[in-house]
């Protein structure tokens, strides 16, 4: 990291010194840059890419790096750079999207403003980081960040229904707001009078430690499992003004979350009248659940991008809910491993919450 700051900070020239990064254009084109005078090799990453690919940035004489792309589709998306192999964030954008290792930088490109997940001129919710000391995870002190939605505060004694929202992996409890622009979403369902309002409740998904050996990562699903339901769920229901029923409580997560919210939702259907999954990580054994499910009829909610490297394990699933009977709603949608996509999968999963 040292190394990487020099390349930063030596010999810049004044042109260097004020970057624009990222810059975008009228018609979508974005213009990265990055002052690396020292560096040797400078490489491009964003999520509207192919997993697993790069795109070389051309040094200029000043020593700053740029790269253009072609027009992007409003949204937000996720960008990195390697630096001689070292891959950081975008040091002079202050958005940033945090992860439980590494970091990576925001882009916006905003389009008309209509878009359901950007900011409009509705009344706004409010979004508060909770830290809490469990006590399933020997007395870590954990943030949980919750959504209220506009009016709550003044709105008396009226109880909320909840929805538990969980991220993937290597995210942070701040992903889905950060990155996925839930509240704004919220906002914007709710001012349409087209989802009902809801406290929407983010916890931290790593109950073990991201990066740990492979046998104790297998743990994760149980031990946050006993988390939501131990700590985060009491602490919600003591804190929240929430309904508590089960017709009103509802889970959906995507990637690792959306795993989990299937692998919790349906052990515990006395808890959850609705199961979200967006591109999820699709657990072992599900099948054992599905008496469980035909009894219980939750709102069961499955989606996933065509070109996700996830996407047969949500397919298998349908298919095994479909020769079931099970109720179950399924959609194979244009898109691949990301916010873009999740965004609307939520867009199109709250409206039908709490009916």
């Amino acid at each position: 990291m040292t190394r990487i700051l020099l390349y930063l900070t030596a010999g810049l020239t004044l042109a260097a010194q004020n970057v624009v990064s990222p810059e975008v254009a009228a018609d979508g084109r974005v213009t990265f840059r990055l002052a690396a005078p020292k560096a040797a090799d400078v490489l491009f990453y964003g999520d509207w890419m192919p997993v697993g690919t790069s795109k070389p940035m051309a040094k200029g004489a000043n020593g700053v790096w740029s790269i253009t792309t072609e027009p992007l589709t409003p949204s937000v998306y996720i960008y990195h750079f390697v630096v001689d192999g070292v891959t950081m964030a975008d040091p002079v954008n202050p958005r940033m999207k945090l992860r439980a290792r590494t970091s990576a930088s925001l882009l916006e490109v905003p389009g008309d403003g209509n878009a359901v997940w950007q900011a409009r001129n509705v009344p706004h919710g409010t979004v508060e980081i909770n830290y809490q000391k469990s006590k399933v995870l020997n007395g870590e002190t954990r943030w949980v960040w919750i959504y209220t939605p506009p009016g709550y505060a003044a709105s008396g004694s009226r109880k909320f229904p909840v929805l538990y929202l969980f991220h993937g992996s290597n995210d942070t409890a701040g992903g889905w707001v950060l990155a996925g622009h839930a509240n704004f979403i919220l906002d914007n369902l709710i001012a349409e009078k087209k989802a009902e309002p809801m406290i929407v409740v983010m916890p931290f998904g790593h109950a073990v430690p991201f990066g740990s050996p492979r046998e104790l990562q297998a743990k994760n699903v149980d031990v946050y499992e006993q988390y939501l339901l131990e700590d985060v769920m009491p602490m919600v229901r003591a804190k929240y003004r929430i309904a508590g029923t089960r017709a009103k409580t509802a889970i959906a997560g995507l990637s690792m979350g959306g795993g989990q919210s299937l692998g919790i939702g349906m052990k515990h259907l006395d808890l959850f009248s609705a199961i979200g999954s967006f591109s999820a990580a699709v657990p072992q054994g599900l099948e054992n659940n599905i008496e469980a499910l035909k009894k219980a009829n939750p709102l069961l909610w499955v989606a996933c991008g065509k070109e996700d490297s996830l996407f047969q394990r949500s397919a298998d699933l349908a298919a095994k809910l479909k020769a079931a009977g099970v109720n179950h709603t399924w959609q194979a949608t244009p898109g691949a491993h990301t916010y873009t996509v999740w965004r609307q999968y939520l867009a199109e999963f709250a409206p039908l919450l709490f009916h």
